[in-house]
């Protein structure tokens, strides 16, 4: 047996003898703005539950907290409260603008750093920076409200709120020493060069279920004496908090303040947000005679010297008996141990640095956890003794996906700016996390086509502002992804996995096959595809002229779903040649069908006598209501996606289906006579094996002159969404009307498709993915027989799998100090380089500038940006 105690952990969890699951990190970082809390007729999710309503208005559907745990149902929550002696309330949640009120939309104005975790969450550790002035609230809001779309975002550090170190580094660890049994240690650090006092209020709640659907027991957490709380529920069971003694305990209700939010009489003075109000105003003796409620803290005065630092100590157990004896320190550093040694052979032959930087990347992948609950159907109905929703609902926002009924751990993208899943970010997920645990990103995977999530049509939800929206289908390649590189690691066959895999993506394909189609038979559309604003215009909208856009890059994602549908068939076919051979021989049919579609559209773009124009891009077509064709060249992610659609079957396994292999061999003795560029089938003797693929070995060649020229391209940090040569704006007219676009490395200057994601030159993590992992399957083939130019232009030549290494590195660097220890992500925020407190802290960021690599969007979108980790 592995002695590795993480990996026994694991190991126990997904046998399902012992859940080391239960209890994790699992409160979102915000709950109000969210689709889930709007019971509005208008769907204006912001304005419905406003960051002012979260401290004292009860969220329906989870809770949010600060630096927080739950147990995996968020029955029981643990979060930390804190106050400086300055602000008008206390801070219990992240603070963040709002859709409305930034110039490129919502975005978390607080510092914070994920530092640690481990797959089981025996141990985490994070970090919170909470100044010691008064946090600039109406600053932030004022500041990003004057900005126009052309101006960056106004952040925390931009208020200089933290230049002479006034602020107290809030350090929260978390150890369990069995699934009921959680440790928690809180280090406060006064960086300030004076005296500090900062009230800590280590929280203990129940989730309000009983106002929505009634229990037959309310739950109650009691105050037992100083040191002790304990916290009973009908199903859940009885917890108790331990905690250093203290003179101060605060009970109150986790019930709405109905005063303050809707002017109505509250039936008690112990709601939500008493504790702000005793603590701010110093008035706590009312709780005194209050012993029991839903939500408890005891309330730590901490007065610290310049520099000093303290530690405060707590227990969450189902033993009721647990101490905080000599036991305590022993355990956190066990764990952090086994943390260590977990790890370590994932960081093997790193440097210290790059190492740090991986272990940061999994730990914000980690703490990206979160419960999540919509069920659709109840959404729109309304809760018994509650209004009724607006009967508008009934038409507007996910009214047709009433089966939906989610109720999961799921990691997220972001749980501040993205605390609701997403089809394709979940997807990317699920790879980020695949090397640290296998089963659960398994289960990421395959969750979206569950039934209580999969539309009876076939469709797979996309997210949650819009469940209808197409987004890129991609768990058929990742789902072989994780079959191969399982079976190469431990040479287990998960056919299981596969069969559920391929069960639940089938009605998933014919869904797209059958709705989302393109005017040419065999192209296929799909909207704005997670791009947003790539195009030359709307995709999601209605198409200038009143035509129709066949998209190059819908095309090519379905030829890559259809090529690994097929590949998964193929393997499945192995073990059940009578079932899986006939399907083996469908996609293969579909998966010509639709490179012979590209093959006819491409004569549109592509001139024989000039090579530039057969480079190996695809391009959106428009068809206009007279018939007319055109294309649009621009040259971006959209028309490089035919990349993706590439992989290599062994002749054993291919010739081991007569059927199927039969297909293969017709196809390359008569191969069409049409211009047949697009439809790459070789089989090569010496390397027993047949690549399928969409682009030629010229083609990649000429491809590469573009993908890696740093004048088009190729930026310090990785492959652009848009060609640097439009700086020069590309500017097409079409039926009358002026459409333009131009490079824009940073922040949109667009309002298209909302205007807080850039994909018109920033640098994607997702899609760079995926072209490393083309270029390493096309150079595993060809070998030496292509060689490119890396940059374009030098005289530095190597094979794609050279040209795979050469991109990962630059996708490093937006991580990675330079001499200064400045490191590009963190753009001109050089206290990440100056301040000792600062300088190992990273920051994963949505997307990173095309010019410099800093980064913009959502700062802890570790959800797919850890995918930093797979390079």
């Amino acid at each position: 047996m592995d002695n590795n105690l993480e990996k026994q952990r694991l190991s126990r969890q997904w046998a399902k003898e012992e859940n080391w699951y239960k209890w994790g990190p699992y409160l979102s970082e915000r709950q109000w703005g969210t689709v889930r809390e709007d019971y509005t007729a208008e769907g204006e999710a912001w304005d419905a539950f406003p960051y002012e309503h979260a401290r004292m208005r009860v969220y329906r559907w989870g809770e949010d907290g600060l630096g927080g745990i739950s147990d995996e149902t968020q029955t029981l929550c643990f979060a930390l409260s804190l106050w400086n002696g300055q602000d008008p309330y206390l801070k219990e949640r992240m603070f963040g603008i709002s859709n409305e009120q930034g110039n490129h939309g919502e975005d978390v104005k607080e510092l914070y750093y994920y530092l640690d975790n481990t797959p089981t969450h025996s141990y985490m550790r994070m970090l919170y920076k909470y100044p010691q002035t008064a946090f600039p609230y109406d600053q932030l809001v004022d500041e990003n409200a004057k900005r126009d779309q052309s101006e960056r975002e106004f952040e925390l550090l931009d208020t200089g709120i933290f230049n002479d170190s006034a602020y107290f580094d809030v350090e929260v660890e978390y150890a369990k020493k069995d699934t009921d049994d959680i440790l928690i240690r809180l280090t406060i650090h006064n960086r300030a060069d004076k005296e500090a006092t900062l009230y800590l209020l280590p929280t203990l709640w129940f989730r309000n279920r009983w106002s929505f659907h009634p229990e037959t027991q309310k739950p109650a957490i009691e105050k037992v004496d100083a040191s002790h709380l304990r916290a009973v529920h009908e199903s859940l069971g009885t917890y108790t908090l331990t905690f250093h003694p203290t003179d101060t305990i605060l009970v109150t209700e986790n019930e709405t303040n109905q005063e303050r939010v809707f002017g109505n009489q509250n039936e008690s003075p112990f709601v939500k947000d008493a504790f702000h109000d005793a603590i701010t105003t110093g008035q706590t003796s009312p709780f005194d005679e209050q012993p029991t409620g839903t939500k408890c803290a005891p309330v730590y005065k901490l007065t610290l010297d310049a520099g000093q630092s303290t530690t405060v100590c707590l227990r969450l157990s189902q033993q009721s008996d647990a101490s905080l004896d000599d036991e305590f320190d022993a355990i956190f550093a066990e764990r952090k141990k086994e943390a260590d040694e977990f790890y370590a052979p994932l960081t093997e032959g790193n440097t210290p640095d790059d190492a740090q930087i991986k272990r940061q990347a999994w730990a914000g992948l980690l703490w990206s956890k979160q419960y999540y609950h919509y069920n659709v159907r109840r959404w729109l109905e309304g809760d018994p003794g509650h209004p009724i929703p607006p009967a508008e609902r009934w038409n507007g926002r996910n009214a047709d996906w009433q089966h939906l009924n989610a109720e999961h751990i799921m990691i997220m993208p972001d749980k501040w700016e993205y605390p609701w899943f997403a089809a394709w970010d979940q997807a990317f997920q699920s790879i980020a996390v695949e090397d640290i645990d296998l089963e659960f990103a398994k289960h990421q995977l395959y969750l979206h086509a569950d039934p209580q999530y999969q539309a009876p049509d076939g469709r797979l939800p996309a997210y949650e502002w819009d469940f209808s929206a197409a987004n890129p289908p991609l768990r058929a390649a990742i789902s072989w992804l994780f079959y191969r590189r399982e079976r190469e690691l431990t040479d287990k066959k998960d056919y299981d996995f596969l069969i559920t895999m391929f069960d639940r993506l089938r009605p998933n394909y014919e869904w797209w096959t059958n709705q989302v189609s393109g005017k040419e038979d065999g192209l296929f559309q799909g909207g704005f595809l997670g791009l947003d604003n790539i195009s030359l215009f709307d995709r999601n909208e209605e198409i200038p002229g009143g035509g129709t856009l066949d998209q190059a890059d819908a095309t090519a994602w379905m030829a890559t779903y259809t090529l690994y549908m097929m590949r998964i068939a193929v393997e499945l076919a192995q073990k059940d040649p009578d079932v899986y051979e006939p399907l083996s021989c469908y996609y293969f049919d579909h998966y010509i069908r639709i490179s012979n579609a590209l093959q006819r559209v491409a004569t549109l773009w592509i001139d024989d006598d000039d090579e530039e124009s057969n480079n190996g891009f695809t391009y959106d077509v428009l068809h206009m209501p007279d018939g007319e064709k055109i294309p649009i060249p621009l040259r971006s992610l959209v028309g490089l996606a035919n990349l993706f659609a590439v992989m290599t079957l062994d002749h054993e396994t291919a010739s081991a289906l007569p059927s199927f292999y039969q297909k293969v061999q017709d196809y390359l003795k008569n191969p069409p006579s049409e211009n047949p560029c697009y439809c790459v089938i070789n089989e090569d003797p010496e390397k027993d094996c047949i690549l399928f693929g969409l682009l030629s070995a010229n083609q990649l060649e000429r491809l590469s002159g573009f993908l890696f020229s740093e004048a088009e391209l190729l930026a310090p940090g990785g492959i652009r969404s848009l060609s640097k040569v439009y700086e020069e704006p590309f500017t097409m007219e079409i039926a009358g009307e002026e459409n333009e676009i131009h490079y824009t490395p940073g922040e949109s200057d667009t309002k298209m498709f909302g205007g807080n994601s850039n994909w018109r030159g920033p640098v994607w993590y997702p899609l760079n993915f995926f072209i490393v992992g083309a270029l390493q399957e096309f150079g595993n083939y060809y070998g030496d027989r292509v060689q490119v130019a890396l940059p374009s232009g030098s005289d530095n030549k190597g094979t794609l799998n050279d040209a795979a290494a050469f991109l990962s590195k630059r996708l490093w660097h937006a991580f990675r100090p330079n001499e200064k220890g400045e490191r590009p992500c963190h753009g001109t925020d050089t206290i990440y380089a100056t301040d000792p407190h600062f300088k190992d802290l990273i920051l994963f960021y949505e997307h990173f500038d095309g010019d410099t690599s800093r980064g913009l969007g959502a700062s802890h979108q570790t959800g797919w940006t850890a995918l930093v980790t797979r390079l």
